[in-house]
């Protein structure tokens, strides 16, 4: 296994754990326990649309990092390295 694949081995798995974090800080739309959480984290009148504007484009960013990591990773890991 190549450095290329190490690298991209630790960005998949750190974007994957990033991934599932920014999703879990994204607001619930009803009002159960997920909006209790969201509610404390920031006042409704403290500008919270520009912090889900920012949460979105940090998880899409998240997002399109670990697709290409899998996508290139696909295409150039050594095959029958694993097992």
């Amino acid at each position: 296994m190549g450095i290329l694949n190490t690298v991209l081995i630790i960005l998949m798995a750190v974007s994957a754990v990033l991934c599932v974090i920014l999703i879990l800080m994204h607001s619930g739309k009803g009002t159960g326990v997920s909006e209790l959480i969201a509610s404390s984290m920031y006042n409704s009148n403290a500008g919270s649309a520009v912090w889900e504007k920012n949460l979105d484009r940090l998880t899409v960013i998240c997002a399109v990092i670990f697709g290409v990591c899998i996508v290139v990773m696909a295409l150039t890991f050594p095959q029958g390295t694993i097992g």
